[in-house]
């Protein structure tokens, strides 16, 4: 059995250890919010945070994340209060809202670090995450937001 804590509660998952922690979340804890998009982490989608880092859950086996702290979409900010949802609201980035959460995930990771980016880092760090509807820049335009209003 591997053991560890999402969204600051306890969870575990008797699945194989090599079972991708996407899975885990979706489909054993029921938390939907992260999105499976191409199973290689070539495009974001699945982004969450494993004691604070981002990473890929649909490459990232359940077993790495024994004892360690994993955050959803949905532990970000339960009453979808976090300046960077917020942000998202106001600047109006959805369109499909499919990659929304993996690039809201990968954005708290560097707000986290850096807490105001200038544009360049904000488009470095998010190279990578994908948005087949093309709102990079609305995308941009919200994590500025986010970084003043924080």
């Amino acid at each position: 059995m591997i053991k560890f804590v999402v969204n600051g509660k306890e969870a575990h998952s008797e699945q194989p250890g090599d079972t991708p922690l996407l899975w885990v979340i979706r489909d054993e804890l029921g938390l939907t919010g992260t999105k499976f998009g191409c199973g290689m982490a070539q495009c974001g989608a699945c982004t969450v945070h494993v004691n604070g880092a981002p990473v890929r859950s649909c490459v990232t086996p359940v077993s790495s994340v024994q004892s360690k702290q994993v955050t959803t979409i949905e532990g970000l900010s339960p009453a979808g209060d976090h300046p960077l949802q917020k942000a998202w609201v106001a600047e109006q980035v959805p369109q499909c809202g499919y990659c929304q959460s993996g690039q809201i995930m990968q954005a708290a990771a560097l707000l986290a670090k850096n807490k105001q980016p200038t544009r360049e880092q904000i488009v470095s760090h998010m190279n990578g995450n994908l948005c087949r509807c093309g709102t990079y820049n609305g995308i941009v335009r919200a994590i500025q937001r986010a970084a003043k209003e924080a």
